[in-house]
């Protein structure tokens, strides 16, 4: 119950109110059916004592109108008696037989009406039944379509006061896809109206702030860049080796920083999409090796060469921070990258980490005891991937801290490739 939609919800709601409808309705009929035989029977067996019991007296004429009138009978013209015998006859069944010493009684229904036929010496008597005629099914029958109709109507009403929370939800989804214009409108002032209002608030303050972060970080980025710059040139003039080393060391962890914070900006923007293109695997490696700007023996490549579809820059980016990342903690400075089935492995020796993966694709976090970098390199290579379509994951065997880029559904990594 917990997982069904609302319109799930709702339509078995109303399909089970009309079932149960249904069902005391059939109830009812099946009721009214045996009650009204009993009626009948009751009626017939009544008829059948009282009139043979005046017969036997032999009553007037006036007296047997009189008995028509309290029995609710009607006397057959003579001329029609033997017309309606022969259709009785066709089509006529048997409903009732009943009589004594007296006489005989029997009833018969003919097209919806019934006729009562007395035998009784020299009596021979048809009669039609002239009671009034209950109208209790007819008007159970119009109450049942009225009452199944309007649960109907009502069923319908309710779907279409709910059809907005569709639009809704599209316009949120929209919006949650990237499309930092979608707006939200809904122009009756109800709870769905209000929760429509309140989530267009919340994409209106958060694209102010998202407008405000973008420009802050750029006019941060912007006026680093040239105190940075001129404060590099000026250490080129220290004589003081020590010191101009220690300088020069500062001067590039802060173009890092900078360089990192605009790959974040870019690559966490909702409304970043990947620019896939068809690349040879080695063109990948041979991307992030030039990014990386190390020496060859840093990096051993045993990755298979193969075609696939992907993002060349964000992919190589990735690649170059787990790369960059495996010789600065590594044992032995050096990390190999090899390929396997439907993966892509970094691998270097050096201590377990001491969190579980998830502790470091979050930003600003690494070791207590490093020194190097800002903790935001996992987090870039995890939303690199995840635009992707693809996965990072990471074990420990045999001393080797082993990254691996699992491929997904629109991670663009084949079989063909590993």
């Amino acid at each position: 119950m917990k997982n069904l939609s609302v319109t799930t919800f709702i339509t078995t709601l109303f399909a089970v109110a009309i079932l149960i409808l249904v069902s005391t309705f059939l109830i009812f009929i099946s009721w009214d059916e045996d009650r009204h035989k009993i009626d009948e029977f009751k009626r017939y067996q009544l008829i059948s004592i009282t009139f043979l019991s005046n017969l036997k007296l032999n009553p007037s004429e006036e007296e047997l109108d009189k008995l028509y009138l309290n029995l609710h009978l009607k006397p057959i013209r003579k001329d029609r008696v033997e017309s309606i015998k022969e259709l009785i006859k066709k089509e006529g069944d048997t409903i009732f037989t009943g009589g004594s010493s007296l006489g005989q009684m029997r009833v018969f229904s003919l097209r919806d009406r019934e006729f009562i036929y007395v035998q009784r010496m020299e009596h021979n008597l048809l009669l039609e039944d002239n009671r009034n005629r209950n109208y209790y099914f007819e008007i159970a029958v119009a109450l049942g379509i009225f009452l199944i109709g309007l649960l109907i109507l009502l069923y319908l009403a309710v779907l279409k006061k709910l059809s907005p929370l569709k639009i809704l939800h599209r316009q949120i989804q929209n919006f949650a896809k990237g499309d930092m214009n979608s707006r939200i409108g809904y122009i009756y002032d109800d709870e769905i109206g209000k929760i429509a209002k309140s989530f267009d608030d919340a994409i209106v303050h958060i694209n102010k702030l998202s407008s405000s972060k973008n420009l802050f970080m750029r006019n941060l980025m912007h006026e680093l860049k040239t105190p940075i710059t001129k404060g590099r040139i000026v250490v080129e003039m220290i004589e003081d080796e020590s010191s101009k080393k220690i300088l020069i060391n500062a001067f590039n962890r802060m173009n890092e920083l900078i360089t990192e914070l605009a790959q974040i900006e870019r690559v966490t923007t909702l409304s970043f999409e990947p620019h896939y293109e068809y690349v040879m695997m080695s063109e990948v490696i041979q991307k992030s090796k030039e990014l990386l700007m190390t020496i060859n023996g840093n990096v051993i490549v045993e990755v298979r060469n193969g075609a696939l579809t992907t993002d060349i820059k964000l992919l190589s980016l990735a690649i170059k921070n787990l790369l960059d990342n495996g010789i600065k903690y590594s044992k032995d400075r050096t990390v190999t990258i090899k390929s396997s089935y439907k993966s892509l492995q970094i691998i270097s020796k050096g201590e377990r980490l001491k969190h579980p993966l998830a502790y470091y694709i979050e930003p600003f976090t690494q070791e207590e005891k490093r020194s190097q970098g800002f903790g935001l390199g996992l987090y870039i290579v995890h939303n690199i991937l995840a635009k992707l379509g693809c996965t990072l994951s990471y074990r420990y065997e045999n001393g080797n801290n082993i990254f691996s880029i699992n491929a997904g559904v629109a991670c663009g990594m084949g079989d063909d490739i590993y």
